[in-house]
């Protein structure tokens, strides 16, 4: 059985989500619940944590509404402004719901991202999501803010940080072993996991290609701080669900029995699932 730790909706007539445009060609619609329900069905997947796709509360309502009504939704990893600490309290106590499971911010995407996980703002807030068992998602954090991750990880031992698809590896790169030295540094921290998501840019997509970076993230975190992740419907710009699980799968039913249970679910399941302590 397989938990997919990654998994994104949005609904245009939620919000704008001012990424997206028509340049993102397929992925420029709605992607709902009964569609993604569809996808996991098909590869066997049981359930899966909903991951914002927008830095807004608007989005985060609509996950946990989603979450409430629909019971293969492990969990939500939504938002609120940790620049603002004021603001992110207020913002978890109406939040507080047991599918909420983390927060996220688009970091990438912010003019402060080789800062923003150093902002005092920022720490204060995330003391206050880490208070509340919640964990703290990471996006696309080689090579800005992945050093960040490490001080982070430091300075707030009580607070788990997920690294979301591996940090990025930059494929078919020299950078590759740049991205592996700060991957095993930041895994020397044992309050960061890491998802194995988010990497169908790599060309070609096989395990072939896939199994040298599975290899340095098992060498540097183990299976235990390991998790699958589909990264639906992000992967749909290249592949089907069942394509972009493929060469993933291939590769972990190669390990042990414990280590394939691990990634497939376990590490999800005490990551997302674990019972919050307020």
């Amino acid at each position: 059985m397989t938990i997919d730790a990654h998994l994104h909706l949005w609904d245009l007539d939620v919000s704008d989500y001012a990424w997206l445009g028509p340049q993102h060609g397929p992925l420029h619609r709605s992607f709902g619940p009964d569609e993604a329900a569809r996808e996991l069905r098909s590869s066997g997947i049981e359930a899966a944590v909903l991951v914002q796709a927008e830095d807004s509360l608007a989005d985060t309502g609509w996950l946990l509404d989603v979450a409430r009504t629909h019971d293969w939704v492990l969990g939500v990893v939504g938002w609120v402004p940790l620049d603002r600490p004021d603001q992110a309290a207020t913002a978890l106590a109406d939040l507080d719901e047991p599918a909420l499971r983390g927060v996220r911010h688009l970091i990438h995407d912010d003019p402060r991202a080789a800062t923003f996980l150093g902002l005092a703002e920022v720490r204060e807030s995330l003391r206050l999501v880490a208070e509340r068992g919640l964990v703290l998602d990471v996006p696309d954090a080689w090579p800005t803010h992945l050093d960040a991750v490490g001080d982070l990880a430091e300075a707030l031992p009580g607070l788990t940080i997920v690294v979301d698809h591996l940090a990025k590896p930059p494929w078919g790169t020299a950078a590759m072993s740049g991205w592996a030295a700060s991957l095993r540094a930041v895994a020397q921290r044992p309050n960061v996991v890491a998802k194995v998501s988010g990497l169908a840019g790599a060309e070609p997509y096989t395990a072939a290609t896939l199994r040298p970076v599975l290899d340095t993230a098992l060498d540097a975190f183990g299976a235990h701080r390991l998790m699958y992740g589909g990264d639906w419907p992000m992967a749909t710009a290249r592949h089907d669900y069942a394509g972009a699980l493929g060469p993933i799968a291939e590769l972990v039913s190669a390990l042990s029995p414990h280590e394939q249970a691990e990634i497939r679910r376990a590490t999800a399941l005490r990551v997302y699932g674990r019972v919050r302590h307020d």
